[in-house]
């Protein structure tokens, strides 16, 4: 089978229709993705199919969140801990109308994404260098957009006080997790409410062909998040809010 044709295939059983100006876009990236991680550790999956299934198609897993969809129309996002650009650009080549911005610490990193997205011909898009401690003091970008996704590494209290301020009220944060994640919620309950957050919903799912367990977690912006937070660089990770 061509890798157009798998590409494809794999979108359409997650139920995601795709132009052939979109599967060239994904096995573009794909491309890039192996050519510039012989370079620079962007991801230690390396096979073509895994790449499909395990970024692409999980970067995609918003799909599942129809009734979240339906609810409020996303044209602003911001991936916070983008890394190689998991789940931003899959998301903007899927959805090509979004106003997509990347933010990552790594300087290298916002190189190869800058690549993606020249060689891609992806527009609305921008890529920063920098923390989120630091960014979302910064007034363009402090509750300007709709949604904020994440698949960054970090317990989910961290990760709320790293994305809830970027969002304006009525927005969205989604965390993409493993399935295991009942403590983790229990104990980010007390820094999203601090945070001017409300867990409104969890979508478990199984990634269509595999046996691999994803979960959403939905985090509704409800109110303002005190001006104090994100507190400074580190404090975040080392002292999360509970």
């Amino acid at each position: 089978m061509k890798r157009e044709e798998y590409i494809d295939r794999k979108f359409r059983d997650f139920g995601i229709s795709l132009s052939q100006v979109q599967v060239k876009q994904f096995l573009d990236y794909a491309d890039l993705l192996l050519e510039w991680n012989s370079l620079m550790n962007l991801t230690a999956i390396t096979e073509f199919e895994e790449i499909i299934q395990k970024h692409f198609i999980d970067s995609l897993s918003l799909h599942v969140l129809q009734d979240v969809s339906r609810e409020t129309s996303c044209k602003t996002l911001i991936d916070v801990g983008t890394g190689a650009g998991f789940p931003g650009i899959p998301l903007k080549i899927a959805y090509p109308e979004l106003q997509l911005t990347l933010l990552d610490s790594l300087k290298k990193r916002i190189g190869f994404l800058e690549e993606v997205v020249r060689r891609l011909g992806l527009e609305s898009v921008e890529a920063i260098h920098g923390r989120a401690e630091e960014i979302a003091h910064k007034q363009e970008y402090r509750e300007k957009f709709d949604w904020c996704v994440s698949r960054a590494v970090a317990n989910l209290s961290t990760l709320s006080e790293y994305c809830l301020p970027f969002i304006h009220k009525n927005g969205y944060f989604i965390s993409y997790k493993t399935v295991d994640i009942l403590t983790e919620l229990e104990n980010a309950s007390k820094s999203v409410h601090i945070l001017g957050g409300k867990v409104v919903h969890k979508e478990l799912f199984t990634l269509p062909g595999s046996d691999i367990q994803r979960s959403l977690i939905v985090i509704e912006k409800i109110g303002k998040t005190p001006e104090k937070y994100p507190r400074k660089a580190g404090l975040p990770s080392r002292q999360p809010l509970s």
